[in-house]
């Protein structure tokens, strides 16, 4: 479920240092600095291959996970081009993408927008605050769209199902150099076209009290049934940190927790999951990163389907990964990843027709950014 704008509040959060100038005599002149250019373009292109061990015929990962979802098979998982507008009043992005991901997580909106990675507009209402109106990346989760931003190649439990992109108005405001708040007003839980006349409510704070430290606190409130189905309330808060204990170890801690109104029955379905990560730098350009996650959801809400029936059994999951990175130069990013899933019910498919509950797979990307 997850992107850009991740990566743009901790950088907002932390702020920067003003270096102190050095004295010029009186008699001369500074020469006044180049204006920076305020249009910027990027690249991304993330190529890979995933051998799932014991699978059935077919080249299709488990349907709950979206990135990096096929197997056997030499594929892009995405490949985006955009440009960016900021000249520090305004401030625009226009992003397009294709490939394996969008397929599998764009595959419910129309095609006229599934395409799109981001189009926004945004201007400064006031000094130190933003309003942006579009589509952009989801303010939910630790990790995001863009495998080179994430600590692993593939996506937890939690991250593929919860949003990695939505639609709305955004209002951000820097409190100070260490606290950003932001208050959104969406169409809903990752989607583009909006699938009823509710809109959804959504909040995010972060906090940076030193430079190795960040906490961030999301929300989700909002009714995600169609327009001719039941309102069903569905409230979702996402909790993550990440405390850099050396200079070469990492920490992060991610919880998410949801409940939303069930149908046919008094009460909510619950989900909650939770992830931890460690990334190591073993050598100037190579860094590896454990995994270790869990996922709980009633009645398999979120995860299998949006109106689970009454007699739908409860999902549980947990597993591992353990993942290698490499970087010949600052533009290329070259991993493989080992990964084990183990499920309560039998819910993976084998190749010799049986259903088990352990899953496992390798997956290896080449990806290059500019």
């Amino acid at each position: 479920m997850k992107h850009f704008l991740t990566l743009g509040l901790l950088l907002t959060a932390t702020g920067a240092a003003l270096a102190q100038a050095p004295a010029v005599a009186d008699t001369v002149t500074a020469t006044p600095a180049a204006p920076v250019n305020p249009l910027t373009y990027y690249g991304f292109v993330d190529a890979y291959y995933g051998f799932d061990f014991k699978h059935p015929a077919t080249n299709t990962r488990p349907g709950f996970l979206y990135s990096h979802n096929r197997q056997n098979e030499f594929t892009v998982n995405q490949g985006l081009v955009g440009l960016r507008y900021d000249d520090g009043r305004v401030r625009g992005a226009v992003g397009l993408h294709a490939g394996s991901y969008v397929a599998a997580n764009y595959a419910a909106e129309d095609p006229v927008f599934k395409h799109i990675y981001e189009a926004y507009a945004g201007f400064r209402p006031f000094q130190k605050a933003w309003l942006d109106v579009g589509i952009f990346g989801s303010h939910i989760g630790f990790e995001s769209a863009i495998s080179k931003d994430n600590w692993t190649l593939t996506r937890s439990l939690m991250a593929e199902n919860s949003p990695y992109y939505e639609a709305g108005a955004r209002f951000s405001y820097e409190v100070s150099p260490q606290f950003t708040a932001t208050a959104l007003v969406l169409n809903g839980w990752q989607n583009i076209r909006e699938t009823n006349q509710a809109k959804a409510l959504g909040t995010q704070l972060q906090w940076k009290p030193t430079a190795q430290l960040l906490l961030n606190s999301s929300t989700f409130l909002g009714n995600e049934q169609p327009q001719d189905s039941l309102r069903r309330r569905r409230f979702f808060h996402d909790f993550y940190l990440t405390y850099a204990a050396t200079d070469r170890l990492s920490l992060a801690a991610v919880f998410d927790i949801g409940t939303q109104q069930s149908a046919g029955r008094q009460g909510s379905d619950t989900w909650h999951t939770a992830a931890a990560f460690a990334r190591l730098k073993l050598a100037d350009k190579l860094s590896g990163t454990l995994r270790g996650e869990y996922y709980y959801a009633q009645r398999g809400v979120v995860i299998s389907s949006l109106q689970p029936a009454a007699t739908d059994a409860d999902f549980r999951a947990r597993g591992g990964s353990f993942n290698l990175d490499y970087a010949p130069t600052d533009h290329v990013l070259v991993r493989v990843e080992g990964r084990y899933l183990n499920a309560e019910n039998a819910i993976f498919q084998q190749h010799d027709g049986r259903a088990t509950n352990q899953y496992g797979n390798l997956t290896t990307s080449v990806a290059l950014s500019f």
